[in-house]
Order: structure tokens, then sequence, then C-alpha cells
């Protein structure tokens, strides 16, 4: 029969060499995340952009 100490370090090493299933989740999820956000942060500025072209091409024939 093995020896308590010599299966708890055979644990600690399982768990060292061998992550857990949530350890690459939270680095999942952050991407995820700032892939949201850098879509939502595109669509803004494309919108932006594009009405302050239109508002100066439409004042643009207007002054001349």
């Amino acid at each position: 029969m093995p020896s308590p100490v010599a299966v708890a370090t055979l644990l600690k090493l399982a768990h060292q060499s061998h992550p857990t299933s949530e350890d690459g989740q939270d680095l999942l999820e952050y991407g995820l995340l700032a892939a949201l956000i850098a879509m939502v942060a595109l669509g803004a500025v494309s919108a932006l952009g594009q009405a302050i072209y239109n508002f100066f091409w439409s004042t643009i024939p207007a002054s001349i």
C-alpha cells in the first residue's frame, strides 16, 4: 500500500502538469469579449466616419 506522502506528492505533481478544465476558460472569455468590443468600436467609428463624410460633402456644394 502506497504511503500517504507518496500519494499526496503524486497528486501535487499531476495537478501541476495537467491544467484543470477551467484554466483556459478565462482566456477564451477575455478573447471573445475583446473581439466583441473591437467589432462594436469598428462599427461605431465606421458609422461616425460616414456621417461626417456625408455632412461635409453635403455642405461643400451649398457653399459654392
